[in-house]
């Protein structure tokens, strides 16, 4: 596993090369080139548990790391038209195969459909704008960006294949495993089950309109044929996914640096997803008397909330707060098992101690379920992600921290720790200390 690490990143740095001997070439033109590799490794002290089930986290296990390289590329064929592919490969496991904490520490993993790293399309798609106003801005070259001076306010309908986390429900603090917090309720709103296969996307549409400081944005896309799956479907009113957005960003402005930016969402999941409920009265009946959600799945049935986040800017000071709420009735069938999220963190910037690229941040995660789904996890039933077979509940809290090291100018190296109380909801098992290491480079 590790010599083909090796290959692969001798490979990406091949490309490096090649990319920046011609950066100047492109910049001038239509065509946007960089790439990343993500490598973490974490492990978890042995922590104390009253039982285990077929989806606890272990109580002691060796080291676990996940692999991940994206080549983003983005082109602009007209005016007004982009075209996004990014051919990724991932590979390498979660800690005890990515079970046993709803609030899962690597974020990285989410895009590990098999431990041999594999290839795959992670974004193909098709984007064009329609101008609003005349008032222009200018772009630097960035992934999945072009540098160019563009329309500032204007209408993007785009299609295809995509996360939909690239647009909704954004951070600049918290958003992204790769160079920000590790955790996957903080890559996000973990209250929203977002529509996504295995590896993390989705296919569909998505319309947004940038006026002035606002944006109103909403999507339908396909969503997984089983719970956490691989393949996705779509069935309107059946199996799709809906989400509506409308961010505020510059907001209580008191200088170029110090503002608020608010992102407010809705959703509705259409599944065949089964009920807890139902669940829970079948196995009334029946013998050993374990409900299981999957014997109740039917087309359909939804899984609706909001959610809303917001980032605090304060010079070389970041705070974010996030908020997420769904109804808890059918099956957690995409993203993860919570029901309801309380998150909030800070970020402090490299340069307060001269250290200009650096950056240290801590966060606070407070994940719940709804008293249905409470009771099927206390009654031995299993979801796609959590379950030990029965449940003493408590919140699920979780604490983060890391340090970002800026070694050269494309790599960052970064120490985390995250501190786990009631895993997967469970008084009876942990805390638990999991530390772990990101070894990031872009170019």
């Amino acid at each position: 596993m590790l010599k083909l690490y090796s290959t692969i990143i001798v490979l990406l740095l091949c490309q490096l090369g090649l990319t920046q001997a011609d950066s100047s070439h492109i910049r001038n033109h239509k065509l946007s080139i960089h790439g990343q590799i993500t490598i973490i490794p974490q492990y978890h002290f042995k922590f104390n548990a009253a039982y285990s089930g077929d989806n606890s986290l272990q109580t002691s296990e060796p080291t676990r790391t996940s692999f991940s390289t994206t080549l983003f590329l983005k082109y602009k064929p007209l005016k007004y038209s982009y075209i996004v592919f990014n051919p990724e490969a991932a590979g390498g496991k979660g800690l005890s195969k990515t079970l046993g904490i709803a609030g899962f520490s690597n974020g990285e993993v989410y895009r590990v459909g098999d431990p041999t790293p594999k290839p795959f399309i992670g974004r193909l798609y098709w984007e064009q704008r329609i101008p609003l106003s005349s008032e222009m801005e200018k772009v630097e070259d960035d992934i999945n960006q072009i540098a160019e001076s563009t329309n500032k306010d204007y209408i993007s309908i785009l299609a295809g294949k995509f996360s939909l986390t690239d647009f909704f429900d954004d951070s600049q603090i918290s958003h992204d495993p790769r160079t920000q917090f590790f955790n996957w309720a903080l890559m996000g709103n973990g209250g929203w089950d977002y529509p996504a296969n295995t590896r993390g996307y989705t296919m569909g549409t998505v319309v947004q309109a940038l006026y002035k400081n606002w944006a109103v944005r909403t999507a339908f896309t396909t969503v997984p044929k089983e719970a956490n799956g691989p393949d996705l479907e779509f069935k309107w009113g059946k199996a799709m996914g809906f989400v509506f957005e409308i961010e505020r960003n510059h907001l209580f402005q008191k200088s170029a640096t110090h503002y608020s930016t608010i992102h407010v969402g809705y959703f509705i999941n259409y599944a065949r997803m089964g009920n807890y409920q139902l669940s829970i009265n079948d196995a009334i009946s029946t013998f050993p008397g374990i409900p299981d959600i999957t014997n109740t799945r039917m087309y359909g049935r939804t899984k609706w909330g909001f959610y809303g986040n917001i980032d605090q800017d304060l010079g070389n000071i970041h705070l974010f707060a996030k908020a997420s709420i769904n109804d808890g009735k059918n099956e957690s069938w995409a993203f993860t098992e919570i029901d309801k999220s309380v998150t909030t963190g800070i970020q402090f910037d490299g340069v307060l101690w001269k250290r200009l690229q650096d950056k240290f941040a801590f966060a606070y995660i407070n994940n719940n379920l709804s008293a249905t789904h409470k009771q099927y996890l206390e009654k031995g039933g299993y979801g796609f992600l959590i379950g030990d077979g029965k449940l003493n509940y408590g919140a699920e809290q979780i604490i983060e921290v890391y340090y970002a090291l800026h070694v050269t100018k494309q790599i960052f190296i970064s120490p985390d720790y995250q501190f786990v109380i009631n895993p997967a909801y469970n008084k009876d098992r942990g805390p638990v200390h999991i530390i772990g290491l990101r070894l990031h480079t872009d170019f």
